[in-house]
């Protein structure tokens, strides 16, 4: 898959034409960091040897939040990193194709987080949730912790059908691959914009199609522009669960066109973000928010907006999908022509 591809992106999609801000403080987020990182036991040894080490999360966090309060910012940072080792703990055996098995641990990273502490000797993935829960729910509503803990069930359920889907030699459908895939991206780290932010969203906008739709296409456009730049990583362990291979079967095609096929639905899903971010104002009136409940989401709907370019940015730079490719090939440092 020539991740060259991601470069048409922002040429074919207006949303993502303007590149993505960067926090000015963020020179100090990466010793932050990476410090907080191997102090966790998150990242083991040197960094650049292993796919979270080179992932460079702070740089992604600043490009979200170039307007933050740093020490936001840097606590969003500390959840990519846990969630991307989480991530690489459920893609690898024996949790890769085993759907009890991510169940299993889930099971215990759920239950630590309800009694609020991590069993003796627990696994850095429980000791850290724990710390980054404490630090992020204590100034949220109880509506906005039961809505996180929802979505971390949707990611474990999400990754659990991923699971089966290997051991059993399934590829998804093209319908059935989208809401799967939403569930297996993290849905819960989109609700840390709030806290990073220092605001709550009013339920009942949370609920309305408008919403809806534009949250689930900014998923769409990060998980599947991901798709794009982790493709040959993840054909080379035979997981299919990436949109190129998916179209790919479904249609009977070869990945190069299933790639352009890929391009242009993120663009789809782009202008699909912003048409109903535009219709946002007018439901905002109908539901008689508050001025503070529509100034939060003025400010949440910024960031979403932003998100699909601020991660195109950082597929630039970040050395999380890099292979052993021979010198000369293309590879996802191309994309540093976007910064």
């Amino acid at each position: 898959m020539d991740i060259s591809l991601l470069l048409s992106t922002t040429d074919r999609a207006a949303p993502l034409a303007a590149p993505s801000a960067m926090h000015p403080e963020s020179w100090r987020l990466c010793a932050q960091v990476e410090a907080w990182a191997r102090g966790r036991g998150l990242v083991l040894g040197d960094p650049d040897t292993s796919p979270l080490g080179r992932a460079r999360c702070e740089r992604l966090a600043a490009r979200v939040f170039p307007t933050a309060d740093l020490a936001g910012v840097d606590l969003f940072a500390r959840w990519l990193v846990w969630a991307l080792a989480l991530d690489d703990t459920l893609d690898h055996p024996p949790l890769a194709d085993s759907g009890s098995a991510v169940h299993g641990l889930y099971d215990d990273l759920l239950r630590a987080m309800r009694r609020g502490h991590a069993r003796p000797g627990a696994r850095p993935l429980e000791a850290t949730l724990v710390e980054l829960w404490h630090a992020t729910s204590r100034s949220m509503s109880r509506d906005w912790r039961r809505r996180f803990m929802l979505h971390l069930e949707a990611h474990r359920d999400g990754c659990a059908k991923e699971a089966v889907n290997r051991r059993i030699g399934h590829t998804p459908a093209p319908a059935e691959f989208a809401p799967l895939r939403r569930r297996a991206c993290g849905p819960f780290l989109y609700d840390l914009i709030e806290p990073v932010l220092g605001v709550e969203l009013s339920p009942r906008l949370l609920r309305t199609p408008g919403w809806k739709t534009l949250a689930d296409s900014v998923a769409d456009c990060v998980a599947w522009a991901n798709d794009l730049a982790s493709h040959d990583l993840e054909s080379a362990r035979g997981d299919v669960h990436n949109l190129p291979d998916v179209i790919a079967a479904a249609e009977g095609t070869d990945l190069a066109r299933a790639g352009a096929a890929v391009v242009e639905r993120i663009g789809d899903r782009a202008e699909d973000a912003r048409t109903a971010a535009r219709g946002l104002p007018e439901m905002l009136e109908r539901l008689q928010l508050s001025v503070a409940q529509r100034a939060a989401a003025a400010q949440v709907v910024k960031v979403l907006l932003d998100t699909p370019r601020a991660h195109l940015d950082w597929l630039a730079e970040s050395g999380r999908y890099e292979s052993d490719a021979p010198p000369g090939t293309y590879r996802l440092d191309a994309l540093a022509s976007l910064r």
